[in-house]
C-alpha cells in the first residue's frame, strides 16, 4: 500500500521540480542512490522497472525508506500494464509512471488513489490522459517529442496542462531554463543526474552535491521568472 496519497504525491513533485529516475539491479546501490538524492533535497524519486526481478529491488528499497527514510516517497517506473502496476502498488510504490499511457493502469489507479503519470507525446495523448483523471502527464521522450518548443505549443490552448518531461533534461542552467520557461510542472531526470560514473565510483556525497544543485537552480530559475 503507497505511504502518501496522490496529493501529497504531486504537491511535492510540484514543490521540489525535479524526479531523479534511475535503476539498480544491487538492492544497497538502490538504496545508496535513493539516500543520496533524498539528502540532496529531491524526495520523490522513479525507480524505473527495467532489470529481472526488478520489483523485488523495489520492495527492498521501499522498505527501506518505510523505515530509514520515511520522508522519500518512491515510485515504479516503465509500468506498461496494469498488472505490473499493481504489482509494485501492492509493495508500496506510492506513484506509478509509464512510458505510455494505458486506460487500465489509469482506472487501477484511480480506485487505489494512486498518481499516474504516463508517457505522452501530442496533445491528443495528453488530452486522453487528462480524461481518464490524470493530473500530470509525462512528456516522453522529451527532446524526441519536441523539447521546451513543444510543450510551449501544447500550454497554449490547454493552459490548465501540468506536464513532465523525461528525455532530454540536462542539469545545465540553459536546459532548465529552456524547459521551466516554457511552463512545465516538474522535470524528470535520469542519467545527467544519477549518472553512471558516479554510481561505478560509488560517489554519494557527489550524488548529494548534485542534486542540491539542481533542485537549487530549479528554485530560483522559478523564483527569477516570479519577478
Amino acid at each position: 500500500m503507497a505511504r502518501f496519497s496522490r496529493l501529497d504525491v504531486l504537491t511535492m513533485i510540484r514543490q521540489t521540480g525535479v524526479v531523479p529516475v534511475f535503476y539498480h539491479g544491487d538492492l544497497d546501490t538502490a538504496k545508496s542512490i535513493v539516500q543520496a538524492c533524498f539528502e540532496g533535497g529531491a524526495p520523490v524519486l522513479e525507480f524505473t522497472n527495467r532489470g529481472d526481478f526488478a520489483w523485488e529491488v523495489f520492495a527492498g528499497v521501499e522498505r527501506f525508506c518505510s523505515n530509514e527514510l520515511p520522508g522519500a516517497i518512491l515510485g515504479a517506473g516503465s509500468v506498461i500494464d496494469s498488472p505490473t502496476a499493481g504489482l509494485y502498488v501492492n509493495n508500496g510504490a506510492s506513484f506509478v509512471v509509464g512510458p505510455s499511457m494505458n486506460p487500465e493502469v489509469a482506472s487501477f489507479c484511480n480506485r487505489r488513489k494512486v498518481a499516474y503519470i504516463p508517457g505522452c507525446a501530442t496533445a491528443t495523448e495528453i488530452s486522453n490522459a487528462e480524461a481518464l483523471g490524470c493530473e500530470v502527464v509525462k512528456v516522453f521522450p522529451g527532446d524526441a517529442a519536441g523539447g521546451p518548443d513543444f510543450v510551449r505549443a501544447v500550454l497554449a490552448p490547454m493552459p490548465w496542462s501540468s506536464i513532465m518531461p523525461t528525455g532530454g533534461v540536462d542539469i545545465t542552467r540553459d536546459s532548465l531554463e529552456a524547459w521551466f520557461r516554457a511552463g512545465v510542472f516538474a522535470v524528470g531526470i535520469g542519467s545527467r543526474l544519477v549518472s553512471p560514473e558516479i554510481v561505478k565510483s560509488r560517489d554519494w556525497a557527489g550524488l548529494t552535491r548534485r542534486t542540491r544543485t539542481t533542485v537549487d537552480l530549479i528554485a530560483a530559475i522559478r523564483g527569477a521568472q516570479r519577478g
